[in-house]
């Protein structure tokens, strides 16, 4: 292990200032860890913690630290894109830089493998968690272990240093609804859907489209009756609750996907109940695995960011907080998207970027991931 006295200088200074911020923030997004789990992994817990990726005791020579990324899904699609910015950072650096991640969407899983790497005194723990709430405890298990925690899609996280976002949360649920608006000729009655209820992040994003509709779209109405509905990150949840809602509301038109599997379950709802053209949805998908859709005009429009850039840049953050740098507005985290960080307003912890990207069939061949 490399950890220096840069970050001690950071940490003494720095104390204060994170002491009344885990003081004065809420768990507002928090939730029951069980809640993401469920009991069917209960007992393997220690075979599928511990998942994908690198080698806390392998690489790094002296003055090299060794960085974990924690994901949320190690065999995740999205997350296995993350890896190859994970493996970029470490390429290119001195550092020991290594992914890993539960086999499974689920928190209490992904508590393990951070409580694994505490064990094995890495110098940072970089985590997009599946459920902030649910992790706090070992994530300030780390900060007391003089580990520096930085998050990625935890805007509610208390014990962290430093959350990056690609982006305002509140803009990029706007533009979500902006694609969905567009394709529903900007009326009719919508809902939205998010991996869990207790993931800050697609919360947030579904926040910012219904605030952009109410808005914007004067004739678009947010579903009553259920305005919001899980997916658990799954495909096949997200198409079983779009197959849902279709039959218990004939007056649906749009559906909000925030998980990269929301709006392509929905678009497999839509197309085997017959109404492409009809019925739309839009939100967070990967490009590869959504061509299809993209091509055959069932989904007109799908957001994202590049996870591989998010890995790189959780990565540099973890490494720049160990040389003792100064964390400030315009900071360059080295990789599109993420060069001109700046703190959300009122925040001394949230970090925003400009990395997001829209999806069509137009340009789905052009983005190589």
């Amino acid at each position: 292990m490399a950890r220096q006295r840069g970050f001690a200088k950071y940490a003494i200074s720095t104390l204060a200032v994170l002491t009344l911020g885990l003081a004065a923030c809420g768990s507002g997004n928090g939730g029951d860890a069980t809640d993401n789990g469920g009991d069917g992994n209960g007992g393997d817990a220690t075979d599928n913690a511990d998942s994908g990726g690198g080698n806390a005791d392998s690489g790094g020579g002296d003055g090299a630290y060794t960085i974990a990324i924690v994901p949320k899904d190690s065999t995740n699609p999205w997350f296995v894109r993350m890896e190859e910015g994970v493996e970029q950072f470490n390429e290119e650096s001195e550092h020991n830089v290594f992914q890993r991640g539960p086999s499974d969407t689920d928190a209490t899983l992904q508590a393990q493998v951070i409580q694994d790497l505490i064990a094995q005194d890495v110098d940072a723990i970089a985590v997009v968690p599946v459920d902030p709430a649910a992790i706090e405890n070992v994530l300030q298990q780390a900060l007391d272990a003089d580990i520096v925690v930085v998050t990625h899609e935890g805007a509610s996280q208390e014990n962290t240093m430093y959350n990056i976002e690609a982006f305002d949360n509140n803009a990029y649920g706007g533009f979500i609804m902006d694609n969905l608006a567009a394709a529903m000729g900007e009326e009719g009655v919508y809902t939205t859907m998010v991996g869990h209820v207790t993931n800050a992040s697609h919360n947030e994003w579904a926040d910012g489209a219904v605030e952009r509709q109410l808005e914007a779209y004067p004739n678009m109405q947010l579903l009553e009756a259920q305005p919001r509905v899980e997916s658990e990150d799954n495909a096949e949840v997200a198409y079983q609750a779009a197959n849902q809602l279709l039959t218990a509301y004939p007056e649906l038109r749009g559906i909000v996907g925030t998980s990269s599997f929301d709006a392509p379950g929905a678009a497999r709802a839509i197309e085997e109940n017959g109404l492409i053209g009809e019925v739309f949805t839009s939100g967070t998908g990967m490009p590869a695995d959504n061509r299809d859709i993209l091509e055959r005009g069932i989904v007109e429009s799908l957001t994202l960011w590049d996870p591989a850039g998010a890995g790189y840049a959780l990565a540099s953050l973890a490494t720049k907080i160990l040389d003792g740098e100064e964390i400030t507005d315009g900071l360059d985290l080295g990789v599109d998207g993420y060069r001109n960080m700046q703190f959300a307003e009122g925040s001394d912890k949230l970090l925003e970027g400009d990395g997001w990207i829209e999806i069509t069939a137009d340009n789905v061949d052009d983005l190589g991931f």
